[in-house]
């Protein structure tokens, strides 16, 4: 009897030992992701800050600062443009509108525009014809290190079709993620290393509410908090037991 007690007792030691050790690294978890979003947020008050660049080939990287405010002129290339499916806009599904961007046409010097978002039609509704504003215009944005990507199951679905561009009125082609270096590669163009998320209207309908970083890292310390308050009443519960058998082994 006395055995099975001690057994008993044991477990229940180990067990408190292993809820201690698990709360206690979930709230170091969760104040690593709060730092994390500190640091988001940094980076994003550091590179609104900046004075708007003016994109051009060849910049340095570290003129390319993500959140940096930054203005393109030139003529859109709406034969490269690409369509990026499943980003919703407040809960209805739509597409992202990428088009490139011509700095300068005949070396091939282009930036990525992220131009806005476009409602997937309903039903059997025919797709609407993309905003096409031609001649050379001037494109105010913020800069981001790449397309933000979604998760994907199927790899093929952040692929480019084989093939493509085809030329002509083909329709735009549709793909979950894009590439900087898989643009380039099917297009030939000399893309900027940086993604221009355009914020300024010209008129051609598309909504421009780019989706922002969680940057709440007060909800992360207090998650931190709860997981260290369980650590400690799972603590004082391992003495209490402990001390119980200690006392039971003095009689």
């Amino acid at each position: 009897m006395a055995a099975n007690s001690s057994r008993r007792v044991i477990a229940a030691l180990i067990l408190l030992a292993l809820v201690v050790a698990a709360t206690v690294s979930l709230g170091r978890w969760q104040l690593r992701r709060a730092d994390e979003r500190r640091a988001v947020a940094a980076a994003i008050e550091a590179g609104r800050v900046q004075p708007p660049l003016a994109l051009s080939a060849g910049m340095a990287a570290e003129q390319l600062q993500p959140w940096r405010p930054a203005r393109a002129t030139g003529a859109w290339r709406h034969d490269l443009t690409v369509l990026l499916d499943n980003r919703n806009q407040d809960g209805r599904p739509g597409f992202w509108v990428a088009t490139p961007l011509m700095l300068d046409a005949e070396r091939g010097d282009a930036v990525l525009v992220l131009r806005g978002w476009l409602a997937r039609p309903l039903g059997d509704t025919a797709m609407p014809a993309l905003p096409a504003p031609t001649g050379r215009l001037a494109v105010e944005g913020e800069l981001a290190t790449h397309v933000p990507r979604l998760f994907e199951l199927d790899r093929e679905a952040g692929r480019l079709p084989a093939g493509w561009p085809q030329g002509g009125n083909a329709a735009p082609p549709r793909v979950q993620n894009l590439a900087l270096p898989d643009l380039a590669a099917a297009t030939g163009l000399h893309l900027v290393p940086a993604v221009l998320m355009q914020t300024g209207g010209d008129g051609d309908g598309l909504l421009r509410e780019w989706p922002q970083p969680s940057i709440d890292a007060d909800k992360n310390t207090g998650y931190a908090l709860q997981w260290f308050g369980f650590a400690a009443i799972a603590g004082i519960a391992w003495l209490v037991v402990a001390a119980g058998a200690w006392r039971r082994g003095l009689r």
